[in-house]
């Protein structure tokens, strides 16, 4: 049992009961066995409002134990407001240490962004989902969507991106932008942006998708082939850094931030904060990187 100072209270290990945990456990067992199918979940209720990061909390606090080291992160930066009164909570109900340092992480729990850093195979990534269902945009009745999961029948997708392209010359999709896994479902890597994408394939580590709000978990297996949808002749692409370099550090080859300082000047900083401490430090992590084909 853990003692929480701040509400004077005495709290299961992880907050959530014992039988809650196992169920979440088993859940995410069974869609790490059918690697992008979204598998139904209790969702029990936390101290937070649903949206806010409730998924993932369900997630972390299922799977960490008390030798994990947690770090948590969002849109890129530890420092964030959610970022750490989620790591606080999380500190408090388990008396885990956490971390700012990416390869130091046993456990990490993110919204918006993966690391830039390579992640090991005895490492978790933990993401915030809002909106699990990639067929959202497409047909509004889920038992609709579970048929269409079901008959692998994604004609609907693929007509949305085919009007993308008519109407705009691209593919307009940023966060979220939808990747077949392992050769069979469809499913949105919500809410990374397009960058991070390509890093999801054949990676060492588990990728664990929870969406609180939607009750539903789905993974991304170690050393799973996850494909962006692409035509033959339009290509996907990730965000071009290509001419930017990092204000603070001088590092390129990264996913920016834009910052507008004043009406005409602007820069670029690294969003991944672990990444940019360890370039300022003299330090460049491995990393994935996925060059745009010609256009």
């Amino acid at each position: 049992m853990i003692t929480a100072e701040k509400f004077s209270h005495t709290y299961n290990f992880g907050f959530i009961d014992e039988a809650t945990k196992k169920e979440i456990r088993r859940k995410i067992l069974k869609a790490t066995a059918i690697p992008g199918y979204q598998v139904p979940y209790s969702s029990p209720e936390m101290p937070i409002a649903r949206g806010w990061g409730t998924g993932g909390l369900h997630a972390t606090l299922s799977l960490i134990g008390p030798e994990d080291v947690l770090k948590v992160i969002d849109q890129g930066s530890d420092a964030s407001v959610n970022a750490c009164n989620l790591r606080d909570f999380v500190r408090r109900m388990t008396n885990c240490r956490t971390t700012f340092d990416t390869a130091e992480a046993t456990l990490i729990q993110t919204r918006h962004r993966k690391p830039e850093e390579i992640l090991g195979e005895k490492q978790i990534i933990v993401f915030q989902v809002p909106q699990p269902e990639p067929l959202r945009g497409v047909e509004r009745f889920e038992f609709k969507t579970r048929q269409m999961h079901a008959e692998a029948d994604y004609a609907k997708m693929w007509v949305s991106l085919y009007e993308s392209y008519v109407k705009f010359g691209a593919i307009m999709n940023g966060a979220g932008y939808p990747v077949r896994v392992n050769g069979r479902y469809i499913m949105t890597p919500s809410p990374i942006p397009r960058w991070d994408v390509p890093n999801l394939s054949m990676a060492p580590c588990l990728h664990v998708f929870s969406a609180g709000r939607e009750k539903r978990i789905h993974v991304v297996p170690p050393w799973t082939k996850v494909e962006p949808l692409e035509f033959e002749d339009v290509k996907f692409r990730v965000e071009e850094f290509a001419e930017v370099r990092c204000a603070a550090s001088g590092g390129d080859r990264a996913f920016m931030d834009e910052i507008y300082e004043s009406e005409n000047s602007r820069k670029w900083v690294i969003n991944d904060s672990s990444f940019l401490d360890k370039i300022r430090a003299g330090h460049r992590p491995p990393q994935r990187l996925f060059s745009n084909p010609e256009a």
